[in-house]
């Protein structure tokens, strides 16, 4: 019997392996709700298989539309040759185009209720033209493989407050270019990552953050003007090379943290803006639904379908490229209706006051919504006022993020570090103060791209004095904001003390690594982060007092500060020592709190990090004595604008 239904079928052709994409009334329903998470799955352009046919399926939500068509290098852009279908009262058009591929330029031209014609980019497409193109192009990302299992396994079970964070924020299109003549110079996703690998070889850094990935069409926005929510920009190749990317750094132990702004997008004509005709993505009331300083459109949160959107596309970044991290911006901007406006500008919520409610309510949906993925990522807050509880849980009616940039110590650290030493003791508190809030929330300490450009000088020409001096400077303001509480950001180029600001338009100045004192801040800073990376002391307990204790605070006449960061367990634990002034002291005794042996572990002083060569004792028996108020001491000579690391246990 077997035998002759086999041979019966011997003869017919096989059949064809159906992959149909469609959207239900079910899709359409809880989309409506705001909670279909998987929304670009439906929405947007998707290669497959229908009814034995290969094509394409596109589906595009524009409720305020009276007609929408498929438009394309397919049809030779005619507005009448594939028109959509209204599937439901909630405004999504769909239709599915026999013949299709992958690499097709399409747009939805749609017909306002006016009459009015528009050609507009699809908010949900996987690949967009290289800007000054505009047009949206079919992809399918299903054929992307991944070889990153064992960083996705241990990720899940990985304490991100417990664990070293130092992150490099990266601008790929600045970061290097080409010596081949062309405008942009860029090298592709694919370059990059062999380049930046090679890099990190040397540099123990444990992420990367990413500008400008989502599809932006301006340079100078560094890709904070995003029309793209759901494609890598192109300007470095195509999707499945940006995952060859996130491939390559997860299989080197490093994670990866995108850019990413659901606060604002531009006003382009072939974006969001007015999408069907009417305001749709963003709010109608011009004082709720636009930024005055920025020129861009704020989102609607109280929209439902908006808020599906942006929370798909943080979804989108984590789950199909295995991004480890969002860093939002403008968080601030979001949470305050007045944010940037004038009286007259904006309108109070429904109790008077100044806060967004849909944005608070939209931040703890996604990161509800995250952290229920159970998949180790993380999001950080850009949140610039003293707004509280950004990285308390929901369940605590907190925020929800995990991280948030602590600009106030960004801020107070910059100003102090700018002074003449001779003012620094009257300003010694812009340096501690940061402590006597850290316990307020979960902080990573930033020294970004915002800090190097708009006249606002490189991080080594904001500091005082002749050249080496402010090389100097720079060592012993890093290494306090590495022995600080707190994960670590440093913006590509302050590494090696970049002298000119970052611009978006040329490559970093890495003829600068044949100078000395280039050559030996970059040491420096790979010697912090080393020294992070092995010390669990600097990380386990950043939010508590428990993991941090001042020996001296107070020491405004001389300029020096003495903290000890200690372990969990009290056998990894080293005290810091900082010489803010070009003064030599000799003799200097620090409180310890306890007799034994100090091993040297830092001295900012030494000649392959471009200092003067002062030695200090490899090791310290500490002396019986109250000093700090503390039963013991060290004693050594403390460099000029120096920094000492002494490691010891309990």
């Amino acid at each position: 019997m077997a035998a002759a239904k086999k041979k019966a079928d011997k003869g017919k052709a096989p059949l064809l392996q159906e992959d149909p994409v469609f959207i239900s009334e079910a899709d359409q329903y809880v989309f409506g709700q705001g909670s279909h998470y998987d929304i670009y799955k439906k929405l947007g352009s998707h290669p497959c298989t229908q009814n034995g046919q290969k094509g394409v399926f596109f589906g595009v939500w524009a409720p305020h539309a009276r007609e929408v068509h498929v438009v394309g290098n397919f049809n030779n852009w005619d507005t009448s040759a594939h028109p959509m279908t209204k599937l439901g009262d909630g405004g999504i058009y769909a239709c599915f185009i026999p013949g299709l591929g992958e690499g097709e330029m399409y747009k939805y031209f749609i017909t306002a209720a006016n009459g009015e014609g528009i050609y507009k980019a699809d908010p949900f497409a996987n690949l967009a033209e290289l800007r000054p193109g505009t047009t949206s192009v079919t992809y399918d990302i299903k054929k992307i493989r991944w070889s990153d299992e064992k960083w996705m396994t241990e990720r899940k079970d990985r304490n991100p407050f417990e664990s070293p964070m130092s992150i490099y924020e990266c601008h790929i299109g600045s970061w290097m270019k080409h010596p081949d003549g062309t405008e942009d110079g860029f090298y592709t996703y694919r370059e990059f990552a062999d380049r930046i690998c090679d890099y990190f070889e040397h540099a123990q850094y444990t992420h990367i953050e990413l500008m400008g990935i989502m599809e932006h069409p301006f340079d100078g926005s560094w890709g904070y003007q995003v029309t793209g929510y759901f494609a890598p920009t192109s300007r470095y190749g195509n999707p499945e090379d940006f995952a060859y990317l996130i491939n390559k750094l997860h299989n080197m132990g490093i994670g990866v943290i995108l850019d990413w702004v659901p606060a604002h997008f531009p006003r382009d004509a072939f974006g969001l803006a007015n999408f069907d005709g009417e305001p749709l993505f963003e709010h109608p009331d011009t004082r709720l639904g636009e930024h005055p300083d920025w020129g861009t459109k704020i989102f609607n949160y109280s929209k439902t379908e908006v808020r599906n959107f942006l929370i798909a596309s943080a979804l989108y970044w984590l789950r199909e490229f295995h991004i480890d991290g969002l860093r939002v911006d403008a968080v601030a901007s979001m949470l305050y209706l007045d944010y940037g406006k004038r009286d007259g500008q904006w309108v109070a919520n429904k109790y008077g006051g100044n806060e967004n409610l849909d944005a608070i309510e939209f931040f703890k949906h996604m990161n509800s919504v995250i952290r229920g993925l159970n998949i180790g990522a993380i999001t950080i807050a850009e949140e610039s006022t003293a707004w509280p509880k950004v990285t308390a849980s929901p369940e605590d009616d907190g925020l929800g993020f995990t991280f948030k940039w602590n600009m106030g110590w960004m801020h107070d650290f910059c100003e102090y570090m700018k002074l003449d030493p001779y003012f620094r003791k009257d300003n010694h508190n812009k340096m501690t103060f940061a402590m006597s809030y850290n316990c307020a929330e979960k902080y990573i300490l930033p020294l970004s791209h915002d800090e190097v450009v708009h006249l606002k000088c490189s991080m080594v020409n904001k500091m005082p004095g002749y050249q080496v001096d402010k090389y100097a400077n720079l060592r012993v303001g890093y290494a306090y904001m590495f022995g600080h509480a707190g994960k670590k950001l440093l913006f590509m180029g302050q590494d090696f003390a970049q002298e000119r600001e970052w611009s978006e338009k040329r490559e970093l100045d890495w003829f600068l690594l044949e100078n000395k004192l280039n050559r030996g801040m970059l040491n420096f800073t790979e010697e912090l982060l080393k020294l992070y990376k092995e010390n669990r002391c600097l990380y386990e307990l950043d939010d508590s007092w428990e993991g941090f204790e001042w020996v001296n605070a107070n020491d405004n006449y001389r300029s020096t500060y003495s903290f000890i960061r200690k372990s969990k367990d009290g056998k990894n634990n080293l005290i810091f020592v900082f010489n803010m002034t070009p003064m030599e002291l000799q003799g200097y005794s620090v409180g310890v709190p306890k007799k034994g042996k100090y091993k040297l572990v830092l001295n900012s002083d030494e000649e392959r990090f471009g200092g003067n060569g002062h030695e200090l004792p490899a090791e310290i028996k500490a002396q019986e004595g109250e000093c700090d108020k503390h039963p013991y001491s060290i004693t050594f000579t403390l460099p000029p604008f120096g920094a000492v690391a002494y490691s010891f246990s309990y």
